[in-house]
């Protein structure tokens, strides 16, 4: 039996953080219903059409759960959902714009006073409170806010994460929340308020930057691939023109990479290199040094030296070659799931699941599981009709 069967979620939610921390809960088996807006839905479903003709992100934070669309300015619509919130829900989850939950009656205040045992979460760009708590928050402003856009980048230019690192950390923060405001229920019966920030969830992925630059220090350099404060640790060319990356932790593994994979055994003793504050110091000098070793050999032959000598390396994959890991395929973490488009390959969530497998259902068409839903709560097919004509679903 999965962990969360028997729990329920109604969850207002667009784009990536919201959509991946209820998807997360759907995995453990809880019964996830959407709300969208009738034809058009979550605007990530639109976001491109590069699986099938469905969207990259959509089929990713959104399998196992039922769409239902209501216009939630539509007086009758409006109280659907707050039956549905009433007689079905262990969990609210929205990431509308500041606000807007509170407007259509969702705020903690009014649903735990109808339903004390009811756990609220609102995930925004900057909390609940706060001289920032109006502004619009995107993935990209927050990773910018956060100071991640500062140290991330190369010497000359800053950059982004390569994927929704931002909403990904609220995301889990706020997967983890309820995880635990869900015991916190099982011991005294009552719900709570999870207020998570996107802000305050990267901010806490800042992590060393943030004490490297403590009390007016500098804060860590740009560096590309490579580490900003350990070194070497980053991409190195082999003399077939093929990255090789690797990364030494410790003055054991400096020595052995200069006398197993650099072939030099008194580099390790050289003054200029002796701790990892110097070599960081002194890179430009190091890399080249590495380079002119690497130069004669294949990123087979590099990558061979690394490993007899145990040094931690890895491939530079791209994206085409992730899909065909022989790590992921051996331990078959591939699975199949189901969408209007056809069955697509999912990554099994992290984690053994001894105890049985996580829910992996389809990824729902928009407002496929509307007429089953108000069914339940009692519509008749004649007044759901009525309700479609008058546009309220």
């Amino acid at each position: 039996m999965r962990p969360l069967a028997g729990i329920t979620v109604i969850t207002l939610e667009h784009a990536i953080a919201a959509p991946f921390a209820t998807r997360q809960l759907a995995d453990l088996g809880a019964r996830v219903i959407k709300i969208e807006r009738p034809g058009v839905g979550d605007f990530a479903r639109s976001y491109d059409e590069r699986v099938h003709g469905l969207a990259s992100h959509f089929v990713w934070t959104n399998r196992s759960k039922e769409s239902l669309t209501l216009d939630v300015k539509h007086p009758e619509a409006q109280l659907i959902l707050r039956r549905l919130i009433a007689e079905t829900a262990d969990i609210v989850v929205q990431n509308l714009a500041p606000g807007a939950a509170a407007r259509l009656g969702l705020a903690y205040a009014t649903l735990s006073a109808q339903k004390p045992g009811i756990i609220v979460c609102d995930i925004s760009g900057y909390g609940d409170d706060g001289p920032y708590r109006d502004k619009k928050a995107y993935d990209l402003l927050i990773q910018s806010e956060s100071g991640f856009v500062s140290v991330t980048g190369t010497p000359d230019e800053p950059a982004k994460a390569g994927l929704s690192i931002a909403d990904i950390a609220a995301g889990m923060y706020a997967y983890t929340n309820i995880l635990a405001a869900l015991l916190h229920r099982q011991k005294t019966g009552r719900g709570q308020h999870i207020d998570i920030s996107m802000l305050e969830s990267l901010v806490e992925w800042m992590s060393f930057p943030l004490y490297y630059a403590f009390d007016g220090a500098a804060p860590p350099s740009r560096a590309g691939a490579s580490h900003a404060t350990i070194y070497p640790y980053g991409p190195f060319p082999a003399g077939d023109g093929k990255i090789v990356m690797l990364g030494l932790q410790n003055e054991r593994e400096w020595a052995a990479f200069c006398d197993k994979v650099l072939l030099d055994p008194a580099l390790a003793r050289d003054e200029r290199f002796s701790t990892n504050s110097k070599r960081s110091a002194a890179r430009a000098e190091l890399r080249a040094v590495i380079v002119a070793a690497f130069a004669a050999l294949t990123a087979e032959q590099v990558v061979a030296r690394l490993d007899a000598a145990q040094i931690a390396n890895a491939r530079v994959n791209t994206i085409h070659d992730v899909w065909n890991h022989p790590q992921l395929r051996e331990r078959g973490r591939w699975r199949e799931v189901g969408t209007t488009a056809g069955n697509i390959p999912a990554l099994l969530p992290p984690g053994s699941w001894e105890e049985g497998a996580p829910r992996m259902d389809a990824v729902p068409a928009l407002g496929q599981h509307t007429d089953a839903i108000l069914g339940e709560l009692g519509y008749s097919k004649e007044r759901i009709k009525a309700l479609r004509d008058e546009k309220a679903i």
